[in-house]
């Protein structure tokens, strides 16, 4: 089923990220991992690319599980900056043969001392070359702050609207943990002509000392309130579990009563979190 689909079916979505294991001896972990998230009944679920493209076999792999073995509609993610032409429609078409219908299509993180590559150089690129299929759901990424790299908000929604012009049928957004910023941000982009659904990304924090890294790749700033709660439970790690589940499920239901109709969850491969969310929306979802 495509993501469009099932956002126009549903008042409610709620979807959950997984990652590929970084070697093989990890994929059976990984997959038991899957499976128990699965068990929840997500309206979809997306699988991650890995850094620098490494492991896409992996992540192939798990997303021919989730549909034909789960039962889920997967979402393949695929990044193009360490990728030629001839690897990127290798790649599509393996995903075309499994009948898998939806794509996150994304440029990567730029590997350190890379030099450049002459076939893609933005997510753009790779949006049009996965339209020339005229098979695939296609969604892109989008960051309500501003992507770390673009020198203005402004300027990276201009950048996004050639992205969701080049085929974009909907975007996910990076991690935020202000609501009135996704809220502004959802105000600016209609302004500058995008209209296409867009799917809120929400990470449970529960690991206080990664959440540096994590603002740093994502652009997103954190709320006086929040950073009270990771300085007050960031060295226990059973109680920044659960506040941070608590802090990321105060925002998922605030998003659904505001209009939002999907979020979209980075479960970090924890069945454990991906679980108490859909606790504590049962009633909602």
């Amino acid at each position: 089923m495509k993501i469009t689909d099932i956002l126009n079916s549903k008042k409610a979505v709620l979807s959950f990220e997984v990652f590929p294991p970084k070697t093989g001896d990890a994929f059976d972990g990984v997959v038991a991992a899957v499976d128990k998230i699965a068990s929840l009944r997500p309206d979809f679920m997306s699988v991650t690319y890995g850094a620098g493209g490494g492991t896409s076999e992996y992540s192939a792999a798990i997303a021919e599980h989730m549909k034909n073995d789960l039962g889920v509609t997967p979402l393949a993610h695929l990044s193009c900056i360490s990728s030629n032409r001839a690897d990127v429609h290798e790649k599509l078409l393996r995903l075309k043969n499994a009948g898998i219908e939806n794509i996150l299509a994304l440029r990567g993180d730029i590997p350190k001392d890379f030099a450049g590559n002459l076939d893609y150089a933005y997510a753009s690129q790779l949006v049009a070359e996965i339209k020339s299929y005229g098979c695939f759901c296609i969604g892109g990424a989008c960051y309500p702050e501003g992507h770390p790299e673009s020198d203005t908000l402004f300027s990276d929604i201009d950048n996004l609207k050639i992205k969701v012009d080049a085929g974009c049928d909907f975007l996910t957004s990076q991690m935020f943990f202000d609501n009135d910023a996704f809220y502004s941000f959802l105000s600016k982009i209609r302004e500058a002509g995008i209209y296409v659904p867009v799917i809120a990304g929400i990470m449970p924090v529960t690991n206080g000392k990664q959440i540096k890294r994590m603002m740093s790749l994502s652009g997103s700033t954190l709320p006086a309130r929040f950073k009270r709660i990771i300085e007050r439970f960031g060295d226990n790690p059973a109680a920044m579990t659960q506040a941070g589940i608590a802090y990321a499920t105060e925002q998922i239901i605030d998003l659904y009563a505001n209009g939002v109709k999907a979020v979209h969850v980075y479960s970090m491969n924890k069945p454990a979190v991906a679980a108490a969310i859909r606790a504590n929306l049962s009633e909602i979802v």
